[in-house]
């Protein structure tokens, strides 16, 4: 029997590590079983991807959608990516980021509709624009941090400061694949 595979994206700064709640999310993100997606670069990217990939007997993996570019026909990744914890890199020719992340030459349209659910930790202008994308494309996203992390973000989005509230939220999520509703 086939088992369908549920991933979650996590996304944040790519500057600041947010290990306080980075860390506990992504172990309950592999100790539930799902795979884990980011944008394979640094600070939260980083974090996550690396104490993903630390928990003994998880059954999902670790991939990271990298930014690069094709220059005279050679493919370059954006220096620094993917980062160790990236188990499964998945190269793009698309360079864009940070104020640019809705641009449709940012690799953050594949971040947010390949995962099931989405978490957005405090981040800049590209966590920003992903958080703008799952409205758009109508993908399940909930913002994980203090308050006031979030001004940049749509109000719309639900935003909590509670690990119990975001993994209830990807249950929500992942029970009904079919849904295509933000919160």
């Amino acid at each position: 029997m086939r088992r369908e595979r549920r991933i979650i994206g996590v996304f944040g700064s790519g500057k600041e590590d947010h290990e306080e709640r980075v860390i506990p999310l992504v172990r309950w993100i592999a100790e539930a079983g799902f795979d884990l997606l980011t944008g394979a670069g640094s600070g939260v990217m980083r974090v996550a991807a690396d104490a993903f990939v630390q928990v003994e007997g998880r059954r999902g993996i670790s991939i990271g959608i990298v930014p690069g570019t094709v220059d005279g026909g050679e493919y370059r990744p954006r220096s620094g990516y993917p980062n160790p914890g990236v188990e499964l890199a998945i190269y793009t020719h698309l360079p864009l980021s940070g104020e640019q992340g809705t641009d449709l030459l940012s690799r953050n349209h594949i971040n947010v509709l390949t995962p099931h659910a989405l978490v957005a930790l405090p981040g800049g202008a590209g966590t920003a624009a992903e958080a703008a994308l799952a409205l758009r494309y109508g993908k399940p996203v909930i913002l994980y941090g203090p308050p006031e992390a979030f001004r940049r973000f749509h109000s719309e989005l639900e935003r909590t400061d509670s690990l119990e509230r975001v993994a209830e939220f990807i249950r929500e999520a992942v029970r009904e694949p079919g849904r295509l509703s933000a919160h």
